[in-house]
């Protein structure tokens, strides 16, 4: 009679929940991922600005890079105080507040008249707002949803920048050959909003929110409390990660990983194209392809990254980065030539293949500080973007070529190939420890 009643109560109570064979981690990285797509837009366009915004309102080329610089930079100096104010006030709050600005700063550069607005809508509102959800969004993302396939999930995420450009280039330069700039800076605007309820609606700021654990964690981990004086902790991780000679390697090696990228080739290659006699269209599509090469070079990346030693493989991208930059102003033609796609196709998968191993040491020198220390790592990358982008635009007033400023940056390449595997490989367990 027991073993009747006990049966019956067994197949009255309700079926055990079936397991999602999909982990929720992966739907926020897919999530993260579009967001970033969204904020691409605004990085497509500055190249494709200069020569237009020189013809109509006659602002030098510097002053207009001057612009991009500040752009650049700020996008780099906001990215650690944005790490921190996740902590403090979650993830969806800040990138959901930074989407806005940025689609504030391009509209309202559809009104400008002098050079000091380019500098405030475009250099300030559009930096704070794209340094508020740059590449420390992707590192805190990975670092609170994931435990395995870090370095894997960290290129995907970074790839999604090269995806917007893929996507937004091709749009964009037909929109400023056809119909103006203005259009494309409105554009990007409603690109930027339109991506906000995803984000709000869509993304979760740790696994706990939602009852899980992190992807691979074998223990539930418990979402950590608010973390007050953001702003302080970023500059205290700075004041100690200062004081260790691995930060310096990192920051100096990322400096010239930007130099040679967003401040060079994605701000100059359209106008120093141009000036070569090719369209504005076929610079720009160029552009694009190197952005379907990055999305390859990026994750393939993350997949070596997991496996093998970051040290080196930084010292091999730098290496062959700056063997080709010593060949980029012999290829510059009217029209697109076998040679002139081989760079491109090879440039493209070196483009940001140097995050992965990059965010990886910082993981292993620095711990759970990991995110804001490659924050000012990026800040690093930005800084040397923004002064190359200026001065790469003054280059060009002064000398009438950019030819000096592709040969300077490979040299700076072949530096950074050997700043990289000089870094020490003990890990050193948090900033604090050190700089001990």
């Amino acid at each position: 009679m027991t073993q009747t009643t006990d049966a019956i109560a067994a197949s009255q109570e309700p079926p055990a929940p079936r397991r999602t064979r999909i982990h929720r981690a992966w739907f926020v990285a897919a999530v993260t991922f579009v967001t970033i797509i969204g904020a691409a837009a605004f990085r497509s366009l500055p190249g494709l600005l200069i020569d237009p915004l020189h013809q109509e309102f006659h602002w030098s080329r510097g002053t207009i890079s001057a612009a991009v610089s500040i752009n650049l930079a700020l996008y780099g100096l906001t990215a650690p105080f944005a790490a921190a104010l996740m902590d403090r006030f979650g993830i969806r709050r800040v990138v959901a507040v930074a989407l806005v600005v940025i689609a504030g700063g391009s509209g309202l550069t559809v009104w400008m008249t002098a050079a000091w607005q380019l500098l405030l809508c475009w250099g300030l509102l559009v930096g704070l707002g794209s340094g508020s959800m740059a590449l420390a969004f992707a590192a805190t993302v990975t670092n609170r949803w994931f435990t395995e396939r870090k370095g894997l999930v960290t290129g995907i995420l970074t790839a999604a920048s090269a995806s917007g450009q893929l996507i937004f280039l091709p749009l964009l330069s037909w929109i400023v050959t056809e119909h103006d700039w203005r259009p494309a800076a409105v554009t990007v605007s409603l690109a930027a909003l339109a991506v906000v309820p995803f984000v709000w609606l869509l993304l979760r700021d740790h696994p706990a929110d939602v009852g899980v654990k992190p992807y691979g964690a074998t223990e539930f981990v418990e979402k950590p409390a608010p973390m007050p004086g953001a702003a302080r902790r970023a500059v205290t991780v700075l004041l100690s990660a200062v004081r260790t000679g691995p930060f310096w390697l990192l920051a100096g090696s990322f400096a010239i990983c930007g130099a040679s990228t967003n401040g060079l080739i994605q701000t100059h290659f359209v106008p120093a194209a141009h000036d070569h006699h090719m369209p504005i269209t076929a610079a720009a599509s160029l552009l694009a392809v190197i952005g379907v090469f990055d999305v390859v070079g990026t994750i393939a990346s993350g997949w070596f990254t997991d496996r093998f030693e970051p040290r080196r493989l930084l010292a091999v991208y730098y290496a062959l980065r700056g063997i080709s930059l010593l060949f980029l102003p012999m290829l510059l033609h009217p029209t697109v030539h076998p040679p002139m796609i081989f760079f491109i196709v090879f440039y493209g998968l070196d483009w940001v293949a140097t995050v992965p191993p990059t965010l990886a040491l910082c993981r292993e020198q620095y711990g759970e500080d990991s995110a804001i220390v490659f924050g000012w790592v990026l800040a690093s990358h930005q800084v040397g973007a923004a002064l190359v982008a200026f001065l790469g635009g003054l280059a060009r007033d002064l000398l009438g070529s950019y030819d000096v400023v592709w040969y300077a940056s490979g040299a700076l390449c072949a530096a950074a190939a050997l700043m990289a595997l000089v870094i020490r490989r003990r890990p050193v367990r948090g900033v604090v420890a050190a700089a001990a």
